[in-house]
């Protein structure tokens, strides 16, 4: 049978989170969700925009290694370490970014990834989505097998007290799951909950300023549910190196326009570079100001999201 990508499960935002024995804590991490496809002759490695990434990430590629079942699709997320030990976008960001997969090879070794795994779709010809999320981890624990590089990963009976110690590391949030929970395919829903320890979004790029002929901010924006780009605000700082900025300065050649994209004006205006918004990063923020505005926006890297998917609703 072949096996066509699927848009993942996703769970809605809260402030409270959910407590009792029905209800099981996770790590949410700064990482890319990605399923797995294996038909029983083959892998492929889909994002959860279903853009295909078997290339990038041949240690995922060899299921043979961690999995033992004769077809499935695995759900979970790819992550990798930056300096000070936790899960970096940034990082993991070098990896699923490349286009040239003549050096996969190459930024594998400098940015070793690792898979977490948390859920698991069909398995042995049969789809499992109609099953309780409590069923499924059974399923899981008995089809894969822990690597270095692949791991279950781990439940907590409390979220509460997940989210205390995830506070204290500096971490992203945690995701808590009803244990009765079917997987609903291109769902989304309250029976999976999360919440951040700090916010973020993906923003369109329609501007940017240089200094000494290379970028050093990016002019940001999201639209609205009429289609009008909306500037949110501008950033310079976070995960960008030297190197990065000037290789944005090159990306973005293609890209330059007389016209303002954004419906409101940038308070940078008089500096600014146009761009066909087309690019698109992930954003840390601290909270929305008035107006539409981010205060205390940071870069954490660029992503393969379309432009035009990057709205106040998301």
């Amino acid at each position: 049978m072949k096996l066509t990508p699927v848009i993942p499960f996703e769970p809605t935002t809260t402030d409270e989170i959910a407590e009792g024995p029905e209800w099981i804590a996770q790590v949410k991490w700064d990482g890319i969700r990605l399923l797995t496809y294996y038909d029983g002759r083959s892998v492929k490695l889909y994002n959860r925009k279903t853009n295909e990434r078997t290339l990038h990430y041949p240690e995922i590629a060899a299921i043979s290694e961690y999995c033992r079942a004769q077809s499935v699709i695995l759900d979970g997320e790819v992550i990798a370490l930056g300096a000070d030990g936790k899960p970096s976008f940034y990082e993991v960001m070098r990896r699923d970014g490349i286009r040239r997969m003549e050096k996969v090879a190459f930024v594998q070794r400098q940015v070793p990834i690792f898979y977490m795994i948390f859920d698991v779709l069909y398995a042995n010809g049969e789809w499992v989505t109609a099953c309780s999320l409590a069923e499924r981890q059974r399923l899981l624990q008995e089809l894969v097998s822990p690597t270095p590089t692949v791991q279950l990963v781990d439940n907590f009976a409390s979220g509460r007290e997940l989210f205390q110690l995830i506070e204290q590391q500096g971490m992203e949030g945690v995701i808590v799951k009803n244990l009765t929970s079917t997987y609903a395919i291109n769902g989304k829903d309250a029976r999976w909950q999360k919440k951040k320890n700090y916010r973020d979004l993906i923003a369109v790029v329609g501007g940017v300023t240089m200094r000494d002929q290379t970028v050093n901010s990016l002019l940001l924006g999201l639209y609205d549910n009429q289609g009008a780009l909306w500037y949110i605000g501008h950033a310079g700082t976070g995960k960008l190196t030297q190197s990065d900025w000037r290789s944005l300065t090159d990306k973005i050649q293609p890209l330059i326009q007389a016209d303002m994209p954004f419906c409101n004006k940038p308070e940078r205006m008089g500096t600014a570079i146009w761009l066909k918004p087309q690019l698109t990063a992930k954003i840390q923020y601290t909270e929305w100001a008035s107006g539409h505005s981010l205060r205390q926006p940071s870069i954490q890297g660029f992503v393969d999201i379309p432009a035009r998917q990057c709205t106040f609703e998301t």
